[in-house]
C-alpha cells in the first residue's frame, strides 16, 4: 500500500476550506477530500459553501459516488454527528463505506462532537492533529465564539512610520497605497463585521464596504455612546447588501434613535462603563448575534479602548513609508499612560510582508495565542 503523506492532502483540504472563509457563518469553513487509498490519488474535493448549505464531507461524497468506498477522507474539521440545518455527517461517511477518516482537530462544539468517537465505533479508522496548528488559525473565528462566547477581534490600521494615522486637522485619506487597501477589503470580506467609532466617521464619511474586492460585505457597526452622528453620512445608507448596527448607550433618547431607524439601521443600546460603551457587554450582544469576527478599523481612541479591555487578538499594521511629525496628529493607538515599558502589549508570531512600498506586520496578542494554543487534537 501506498505510505501517505497526511500533511499532504490536508493542505488540499485547507486550500478548499479557504474558498468558503466568510460565508459560511456562524458556522466555521471546511474542507474535505477523498483519496484512494491505493493509488494515492484524488477522488473529489470539496467545501462548505455557506451557511446552510451541504458540508464540506457530503460535497466530497456526493462527487465520489461509487468512488468513495474504501477511500480515505481528509477533512480539517471533525465531522459532526447531529442534526442541525443539515443531516450528520457521520452517517453520510458510513453510508458511503468509507475506510478512514484523517482530520486536524477535533470540533469543540459540545452539539457536535463525538463523530470521531461515532466513526470508531462502526470499525472507521480514525486520526487527529494533522497541520492542527493551521486548521485552528483557519477555523479561529468560529473556535472563539464555541470556547470563550466572544468575537474573535482583529484590529486592521494604516499608520505613517512614527505611528500617525492622520494629521492634526484630522486629514487621513491615503496613508496606505493600493495594495494595502485592497488587502484591507479582503480582510473585510473575510469577517462577520466591522466596527469604528464615532470619530472616523465624521471625519473620513467612509462607506466600510468591500467593494475593491469580490465577496460579501460586512455589517458594519459604528460605536456612538450618545448617538450624535449624523444619519446622513454614507454608512447608514443601507439596502440587501450593505446592513449597519448603531451601538450607543442603553439611556440614549428615543429621539435620537429615530432617525436611524427610519433609514434601516438596526440600533444596539448597551450598558455604559464611564462615558464609554462596554466594550465586553458589546460583544456580549455580537455573540447573541452570530456575530463570530469583528475587523475594528478605527480610530485610535477605540483601537486603545480594545486593548486595555484585553479583547484583542488579533493586528494586521500597515506602515506606509511617511513621516508626518505633527505632535497633534491622530495616533493609532490610544489608551491610559504606562508606568514600564514591561506593561506594554507584546505581539507573537509576528510576520512582515511588502504590500507595495507599504509594510505589513501581522502578529496576535496573547489572549489571541492563547486561544490558537487550545489542545484541540486528542482522540
Amino acid at each position: 500500500m501506498l505510505i501517505f503523506d497526511d500533511t499532504h492532502y490536508m493542505r488540499i483540504a485547507l486550500r478548499e476550506a479557504y474558498k468558503g472563509l466568510g460565508r459560511t457563518s456562524p458556522n466555521p469553513p471546511v474542507g474535505a477530500v477523498l483519496v484512494d487509498p491505493q493509488s494515492g490519488e484524488i477522488i473529489s474535493k470539496g467545501y462548505h459553501k455557506g451557511y446552510g448549505l451541504p458540508h464540506a464531507e457530503r460535497v466530497a461524497i456526493d462527487k465520489a459516488k461509487a468512488h468513495a468506498k474504501g477511500a480515505y477522507l481528509y477533512v480539517t474539521l471533525e465531522p459532526c454527528a447531529h442534526h442541525g440545518k443539515t443531516p450528520p455527517c457521520t452517517s453520510a461517511i458510513i453510508s458511503a463505506g468509507i475506510r478512514k477518516v484523517i482530520c486536524g482537530i477535533r470540533d469543540p462544539n459540545p452539539r457536535a462532537h463525538r463523530g470521531l468517537d461515532i466513526l470508531k465505533e462502526v470499525g472507521i479508522e480514525v486520526a487527529v492533529g494533522v497541520l492542527s496548528k493551521e486548521v485552528k488559525y483557519l477555523t479561529r473565528f468560529f473556535l472563539s465564539r464555541i470556547l470563550r462566547g466572544r468575537p474573535w477581534v482583529m484590529i486592521k490600521v494604516a499608520q505613517s512610520i512614527d505611528g500617525r494615522i492622520g494629521v492634526s486637522s484630522g486629514d487621513s485619506k491615503w496613508i496606505s497605497e493600493e495594495k494595502a487597501r485592497v488587502f484591507a477589503h479582503k480582510l473585510r470580506s473575510m469577517c462577520d463585521a466591522i466596527v469604528v467609532g464615532r470619530i472616523t466617521v465624521e471625519r473620513d464619511d467612509p462607506e466600510l464596504t468591500t467593494r475593491l474586492v469580490k465577496g460579501k460585505n460586512p455589517f458594519r457597526i459604528i460605536l456612538d455612546s450618545k448617538a450624535t452622528l449624523s444619519p446622513k453620512h454614507r454608512v447608514f445608507s443601507v439596502d440587501d447588501d450593505k446592513k449597519t448596527i448603531l451601538v450607543c448607550g442603553d439611556n440614549t433618547p428615543q429621539e435620537r434613535i429615530l432617525p436611524f431607524v427610519k433609514r434601516g439601521v438596526e440600533v444596539w443600546r448597551i450598558p455604559l462603563k464611564g462615558d464609554r460603551l462596554d466594550l465586553n457587554a458589546f460583544l456580549e450582544v455580537c455573540q447573541r448575534a452570530n456575530i463570530n469576527s469583528l475587523l475594528v478599523e478605527g480610530g485610535g481612541i477605540l483601537h486603545g479602548a480594545f486593548l486595555e479591555e484585553g479583547l484583542v487578538d488579533e493586528l494586521f499594521v500597515v506602515v506606509a513609508p511617511i513621516l508626518i511629525g505633527d505632535p497633534l496628529g491622530v495616533f493609532s493607538f490610544i489608551a491610559k499612560p504606562l508606568k514600564t515599558l514591561s506593561q506594554a502589549h507584546e505581539l507573537s508570531q509576528v510576520t512582515y510582508k511588502k504590500l507595495g512600498r507599504n509594510l505589513l506586520i501581522h502578529g496576535f496578542t496573547k489572549e489571541g495565542k492563547a486561544l490558537l494554543d487550545t489542545p484541540l487534537e486528542y482522540l
